[in-house]
């Protein structure tokens, strides 16, 4: 009762003339308002400025619009993340807490207004997992998982104005025979100066779109930009492929077709690279590439680093760069094997670069950290022109994403005495 009486007068303090303020606050976003939403690192600014009354009132309507009046009614408006910092809402009438899945306090909410809108803000320890519940009176009104992890893009990741440009196209791909019934979205990255006919380094991705976009993370074709004129990769054209989906599937949906084409063994897929793809980005834009496999890369994360690596491990002689993260060297379709395999085979002429993090996923499928050790030894042990990073990452992009330029640096660090030679 008392913490309850605390909490109301909390409320008349912050807010001054609450009905006043929660009329102000609520009308604006029922109707879509004019106001941003507001991200966990400016709202933790914004608090500890001390604001004012009129203040309060505009940080009352971006945080609904953050997180959306009714999700925040009905608990189910998710923590937000800026970085390190996390953020959560709820709209409760009594006073609200944020605890851990063991029932240890992280934080008391703070009011914001009248109508119980109310927020914690947190700095919290990067690569970590938050298991917590929001609880109000001894009931749980909303739970979740939130993940921190942060890296800051480095200057190579970054538009720089005295770099010139590469171009991007795009095409539609849906008369495939390897995988007939399915459409991808197909990105082409023409460098800078490109000219028709002269022959090209090559470097294909898997789930092309989101690694070539310029606000993505990993912004591959900006990171091309910076390294191809500093001289630290060739004039290389980036083909930047999405896995495919079925036709009755809209663009932007999780294609059906992405594990069978990426976890599977076998030839099957650099089959598709070398007989559709390649030749319609050859047709279309009049590109020539090289022929010599030390000008060949190919590149992806997860379920695509495997896939690389699979079309390196069939085709040596036309992929010889391999940049995998995060790879799903696991039993998602047998890929499991291939740290025995590399023993057992001749040393095939590939190179070869890893990244893992400590964080990575351990399924029913396998451990991701230790399948990626695993391949670490066998190229060890054959004795592979092979590089490994190790990070805290997660199970995505983010980890690559900073060390993206480094990595390419890395694979093409003699391309000057080797493809460089006209």
């Amino acid at each position: 009762m008392l913490r309850t009486l605390s909490f109301c007068l909390s409320l008349a303090i912050v807010v001054g003339l609450p009905e006043l303020h929660a009329q102000k606050a609520n009308g604006p976003a029922k109707k879509g308002g004019s106001a941003p939403a507001i991200t966990p690192g400016i709202l933790r600014e914004a608090l500890a400025a001390k604001p004012g009354e009129a203040e309060i009132a505009q940080l009352h309507d971006r945080v609904l619009r953050a997180f959306g009046q009714k999700n925040l009614m009905q608990g189910r408006a998710g923590a937000r993340v800026d970085g390190t910092t996390v953020m959560w809402a709820i709209i409760a009438a009594h006073p609200a807490k944020v605890v851990n899945a063991d029932g240890t306090l992280i934080g008391d909410m703070v009011p914001l207004s009248a109508d119980g809108l109310q927020v914690l803000v947190l700095d919290q320890p990067n690569f970590s997992e938050i298991i917590y519940r929001i609880e109000v009176q001894g009931n749980v009104r909303a739970a979740g998982t939130v993940r921190i992890e942060h890296a800051e893009l480095g200057p190579d990741s970054q538009p720089k104005a005295d770099v010139a440009k590469g171009e991007l196209k795009t095409f539609v791909w849906d008369k495939s025979t390897v995988f007939p019934g399915t459409v991808r979205t197909v990105t082409v990255y023409l460098p800078a100066g490109f000219q028709p006919g002269k022959p090209q380094c090559l470097m294909v991705w898997q789930d092309g779109s989101r690694h070539v976009d310029p606000n993505g993370q990993m912004r591959a074709g900006v990171v091309f930009d910076n390294l191809i004129q500093a001289g630290d990769m060739p004039s290389t054209v980036g083909v930047f492929i999405d896995p495919g989906r079925n036709a009755e599937q809209k663009e932007g949906d999780k294609a059906a077709n992405r594990g069978f084409e990426y976890d599977s063994l076998g030839d099957a897929y650099v089959r598709f690279l070398l007989t559709e793809i390649l030749p319609e980005v050859q047709s279309r834009y009049q590109v020539t590439f090289k022929e010599d496999p030390r000008a060949w890369g190919i590149a992806g994360g997860s379920s695509g680093g495997i896939c690389s690596f699979t079309a390196a491990w069939e085709r040596p002689d036309k992929f010889h760069k391999v940049l995998s993260w995060v790879g799903s060297f696991v039993d998602l379709k047998g890929g499991h094997i291939y740290p025995c395999l590399i023993r057992k085979t001749e040393r095939k002429p590939i190179r070869v670069y890893l990244l893992d993090g400590e964080n990575d996923l351990d399924n029913k499928f396998g451990n991701w950290p230790l399948a990626n050790k695993q391949m670490e030894a066998a190229l060890r042990y054959m004795n592979y022109d092979y590089r490994m990073d190790w990070t805290k990452c997660f199970h995505g992009s983010k980890g690559m994403a900073p060390m993206l330029p480094e990595a390419l640096r890395w694979l093409w660090r003699d391309w000057k005495d080797t493809v460089g030679k006209e």
